[in-house]
């Protein structure tokens, strides 16, 4: 976690500031009005399909009387910002990044690769080829009646 930097922005929604501030999990940063505490930040590897990036905040408001209160705690995502909400009618919290160091892993996913009409299955009903014995009295079946071939327990009920 000490190596994670989160980018969270706040948006003051009566002016139209936005305040971009970057924290490590365990600080915590006032602008203003508003305190945000940053515990935690993932970021999915790059590996994986799907990319999300979240972030553990806890927010904190001053009050009219000075005093602050919590108004959230819980994670907030980038990739879908109304699975949770910060509910200010001032405030806006949201993560814009969660940069982090991922362990060795396969390589990210390449864009999918578009089927030919070839097959690379070998042709059926080769003279060459050989079967196996529990095949051998099967006939092939074509494609539009294609069936399962017998299992083992039927060649040895007859």
């Amino acid at each position: 976690m000490a190596q994670r930097v989160a980018v969270i922005g706040i948006l003051n929604k009566r002016n139209g500031i936005v305040q971009d501030i970057a924290l490590r999990p365990g600080q915590s940063a006032r602008w203003k009005d508003v305190i945000v505490r940053l515990r935690a930040c993932e970021a999915t590897a790059p590996w994986e399909e799907e990319k999300l990036t979240g972030a553990f905040v806890q927010v904190m408001i001053r009050r009219p009387d000075s005093s602050w209160g919590q108004v959230f705690s819980g994670w907030l995502y980038k990739e879908s910002p109304s699975l949770n909400v910060v509910e200010h009618p001032v405030y806006d919290v949201y993560p814009k990044s969660c940069e982090m160091t991922y362990p060795a892993g396969p390589a990210a996913p390449t864009a999918p690769v578009t089927s030919s009409s070839r097959s690379s299955a070998a042709k059926s009903g080769g003279a060459s080829g050989t079967r196996d014995n529990a095949s051998s009295n099967t006939p092939a079946a074509s494609p539009e009646t294609a069936e399962p071939p017998p299992s083992a327990a039927d060649n040895n009920a007859t």
